[in-house]
């Protein structure tokens, strides 16, 4: 079953039928490899056979729509040697390191 058209605030999203920002990031966010993806790209442009090679088992053709859906998004755009982040992108991973770091307390808590 192919994914839902790409999420986008103001549009009725999982989970919300407002399309809240916060929703539809999540949304998107919570795609098969999207994440992966997206950590991928955190240091450098990558080209499409080697963005594949390190998402390790994602398929060509999964790889390409989460790549056009995170570029729709304005999270991803093409350069001169591949793929990478564009400023709103780089937004999202300031964005997702408290979360990052949660997760680290939240191992210790239940190895506690």
């Amino acid at each position: 079953m192919p994914d839902d058209p790409i999420p986008r605030p103001g549009r009725p999203v999982r989970g919300s039928e407002s399309g809240r920002p916060l929703m539809a990031a999540l949304d998107l966010l919570g795609r098969r490899w999207t994440l992966r993806v997206i950590w991928e790209l955190r240091q450098d442009e990558v080209g499409f056979r080697e963005l594949g090679r390190r998402c390790e088992r994602m398929s060509s053709s999964v790889l390409s729509t989460r790549l056009g859906e995170l570029t729709e998004a304005r999270i991803v755009e093409t350069g001169e040697e591949g793929y990478r982040l564009t400023p709103l992108g780089r937004q999202l991973l300031d964005a997702l390191h408290p979360l990052e770091n949660w997760g680290l307390a939240w191992e210790k808590a239940l190895r506690g």
